[in-house]
C-alpha cells in the first residue's frame, strides 16, 4: 500500500483524477470525498458493472431454472442448478481472497471473467444436465472471483467513511439487472429458447472486463508493493487444498442425500461432512465455526443471511409456477421485488449507519426478523391457496428489504474489524459463507423434492420442508447477530 508523508497527509486533500487511491491515513483525513470523484470514479463504475453482470446471470437463470430442468430431465436434481454454481463459487472465492492479499485484485478478477464467460458458453450449449451443470460449476468460479474482489476493492481502496456508500451502491447494481433481468430472461425462455439467457452473458462479460480491469492494474500497482510474501506451507494446508475438499465434502453430501439406500446415504452424507467440516476450518478466520464475536461472528451471520434469503429465493420461481401456475416472467418478477428492497434496505441503512456500540447489531437483528416475515409471507402464499399468488411477489419485497438492512450492517461491522493487510482474506470468507450456505440450502431443498418423488410425496411437502428450515435458520440468526462485536468493544 502506498504511503504519504506527514505534510502530504496533514493537507487532507483527495487525489487528483488518474493518481492511485490515497494510503489510508490521508484517506481518512479528506473531506468532502464522493465514491463519483477523483481517482474513485473509474473504479467505483467498474465494480457496479462487473456485479450488476453477476446480477443478471443470477436473477436470470433462477427464473429460467424450471424451465432448463424440465427441458433437460433435471427436476430430480434440481437443487444442483443452483449448488454446482456456489460449491464452484468456494474455490473462486478462497483462491481470490488469498491473491488478492498477496499480488492485489488485477489478476483474480481478469481470470475469474474469463473462467464465468467459458462457463456461460457450456451451460447455453449443453445437450444434457449433467454438462449443463460442469457449465455452471464453471461459472461458479468466476462468480466466486468476481464478487470477492468487489468486496476486497472497497476495503482497499476507499476510506473508511466511503466504505458503507460503497456496500450500498454495490447492492444498488442489483437495481437494473432486477427491473431487466427476470423479464429479459422470461421473454427468451418463452419466445427464443433458454440457451439464449446465457450466450446473451457473454457481449456483457466483456464490457465489464473492458471497464473494470484497468482500473484494478492501477490499484495493482498502488497496493501491492506493500504485500509481504505468502509463508511456505504444505500444500495439504494450503488454500486451494481447504477450498477443493471443502467442495468435495459438501459435493458428497448433497448428492448422497439424493439416493434412495438408506444405508449409502447415510455412509455417504456422513464421508462428506468428515471431509467438509475440517476444510471449513482451515479456509475461514478462527473462530468461525463456534461463532467467535469479531470476525468469526461476521462470517456466520452472512452464512445465515444468504441461507434465508438466496435458499428461499432460490424455490421462489418453482413454487410460483409449478404450485400456482404463474408463467416463467410473472414469476420472475418475485425475484425483482427481492433485489429492488434489497438496494432500498441496503440505502436505507447507510444513512443512518454511524458506528456507535451496538447500533450495526441491532440492525442486522432487525434485518432477519424483517426477513423472516418476509418468508412467511411467500410460504403462506405459495403452499396454500388462502392468499392470491401476487402475495408471493409483495412478500419477497419484504424479504428483501430485511436483506439490505441486515447485510448492509453486518458487512460493515464485520469488515471494519479486518486489518487491511486481511481485507482479501476477510471479504473471502465472508463470500464462501455466502456461497456454502446458498449451495447447502438449495442443495437440501433439491433433496426434499428428489425424496417426495422417490416416496410418493409432492413438491408441496417438499417446498413446505425448505421454507421450515429458512425461518429456523433467520430465528438463529436473531440470536448470533448478538456476537458481531466482542464484548470489550461493546463497553467500549
Amino acid at each position: 500500500m502506498s504511503h504519504t508523508s506527514a505534510d502530504e497527509a496533514d493537507s487532507g486533500a483527495a487525489p487528483a483524477p488518474g493518481e492511485a487511491p490515497l494510503s489510508p491515513p490521508a484517506r481518512n483525513r479528506a473531506v468532502g470525498e464522493s465514491v463519483f470523484g477523483g481517482a474513485y470514479r473509474a473504479l467505483t463504475l467498474g465494480v457496479l458493472l462487473s456485479v450488476g453482470m453477476v446480477a443478471f446471470e443470477s436473477l436470470g437463470v433462477a427464473t429460467v431454472l424450471p424451465g432448463i430442468a424440465e427441458s433437460l430431465d433435471g427436476l430430480g436434481a434440481y437443487g444442483w442448478g443452483l449448488s454446482a454454481l456456489m460449491l464452484a463459487n468456494i474455490i473462486g472465492t478462497v483462491l481470490a481472497g488469498r491473491a488478492a492479499d498477496r499480488r492485489g485484485p488485477w489478476r483474480p478478477m481478469a481470470l475469474g471473467m474469463i473462467v464465468f464467460a467459458a462457463g456461460c458458453a457450456v451451460a447455453g450449449a449443453a445437450p444434457s444436465w449433467p454438462l449443463f451443470l460442469a457449465g455452471r460449476f464453471g461459472q461458479g468460479l468466476g462468480v466466486g472471483a468476481v464478487m470477492a474482489m468487489a468486496f476486497a476493492m472497497i476495503g482497499l481502496a476507499y476510506p473508511e467513511h466511503l466504505r458503507a456508500r460503497m456496500y450500498a451502491l454495490l447492492s444498488s447494481a442489483w437495481t437494473i439487472p432486477s427491473l431487466i433481468g427476470p423479464a429479459i430472461t422470461g421473454v427468451l425462455a418463452d419466445h427464443v429458447s433458454w440457451r439464449s439467457v446465457f450466450l446473451l452473458m457473454l457481449p456483457i462479460a466483456a464490457v465489464a472486463a473492458l471497464l473494470t480491469l484497468p482500473g484494478l492494474r492501477r490499484l495493482h500497482r498502488a497496493e501491492a508493493a506493500a504485500t509481504a510474501p505468502a509463508p511456505a506451507v504444505p500444500w495439504w494446508k494450503r488454500p486451494l487444498a481447504g477450498a477443493v475438499l471443502l467442495t468435495a465434502g459438501t459435493g458428497v453430501l448433497l448428492q448422497a442425500l439424493l439416493l434412495k439406500n438408506p444405508v449409502l446415504l447415510i455412509a455417504l452424507s456422513a464421508a462428506g461432512v468428515a471431509v467438509a467440516v475440517p476444510a471449513l476450518r482451515r479456509v475461514t478466520p478462527d473462530g468461525t465455526l463456534g461463532a467467535r464475536p469479531g470476525l468469526g461472528a461476521g462470517v456466520v451471520v452472512r452464512g445465515l443471511l444468504c441461507g434465508v434469503y438466496f435458499g428461499s429465493e432460490a424455490f421462489l420461481p418453482l413454487g410460483l409456477q409449478q404450485l400456482r401456475g404463474m408463467d416463467t416472467t410473472s414469476a420472475g418478477l418475485g425475484l425483482s421485488a427481492g433485489a429492488l428492497t434489497w438496494v432500498v434496505g441496503s440505502g436505507l441503512q447507510a444513512k443512518r449507519d454511524n458506528g456507535r456500540n451496538g447500533s450495526r447489531t441491532a440492525s442486522t437483528v432487525l434485518g432477519f426478523a424483517v426477513l423472516l416475515a418476509g418468508v412467511a409471507l411467500i410460504s403462506l402464499t405459495i403452499l396454500t391457496s388462502a392468499l392470491p399468488s401476487w402475495i408471493a411477489l409483495a412478500g419477497w419485497a419484504v424479504g428483501g428489504l430485511g436483506m439490505g438492512i441486515g447485510f448492509n450492517a453486518s458487512t460493515t461491522d464485520t469488515l471494519e474489524q479486518a486489518p487491511p493487510e486481511q481485507q482479501g482474506e476477510a471479504s473471502g470468507a465472508l463470500q464462501l459463507a455466502q456461497t456454502l450456505a446458498t449451495g447447502v440450502i438449495a442443495g437440501l431443498g433439491g433433496a426434499a423434492i428428489a425424496f417426495a418423488q422417490n416416496h410418493g410425496g409432492s413438491t408441496r411437502t417438499a417446498l413446505l420442508a425448505v421454507f421450515a428450515l429458512t425461518g429456523l435458520l433467520a430465528v438463529a440468526g436473531m440470536l448470533i447477530a448478538r456476537r458481531l462485536r466482542p464484548e470489550a468493544a461493546r463497553q467500549g
